[in-house]
């Protein structure tokens, strides 16, 4: 199946999404920060990224941006998987270049829903 990196600081977090993608069959990377994720990125070129918003130091639209304009990781599709659920970080983060946009708690059906879409895309 496909290698997801994981972009979230909280660890309640990191243990539910972890759990839901290897249910699945995913193997997952993980990063607690936006800076880590797109270093761990650019290395090991994952099938995609789920990317919290709310992080010390780089926030997840900043790394976001980073992954979409870099010739190396632009073609890895990344989820926002956060809090924030105003309709302007919706279009924020699509500006950003994230593929798609989800709301915690994540619904299991709907994360890999969402993820199998970007997959295919």
């Amino acid at each position: 199946m496909a290698r997801v990196l994981i972009v979230d600081d909280s660890p309640t977090e990191m243990y539910k999404l972890t759990g839901m993608l290897e249910k699945h069959g995913h193997q997952v990377l993980k990063a607690e920060n936006g800076a880590d994720g797109v270093a761990l990125a650019r290395q090991e070129k994952p099938d995609a990224v789920l990317m919290d918003i709310v992080m010390p130091g780089m926030n997840g639209f900043q790394a976001t941006r980073q992954l979409s304009k870099d010739d190396v990781t632009k073609g890895i599709p990344v989820i926002i998987v956060t809090t924030k659920d105003q309709e302007t970080d919706k279009v924020w983060g699509q500006r950003q270049g994230a593929s798609d946009y989800l709301t915690k708690p994540v619904d299991e059906d709907t994360l890999i829903q969402v993820l199998n879409k970007v997959l295919k895309a």
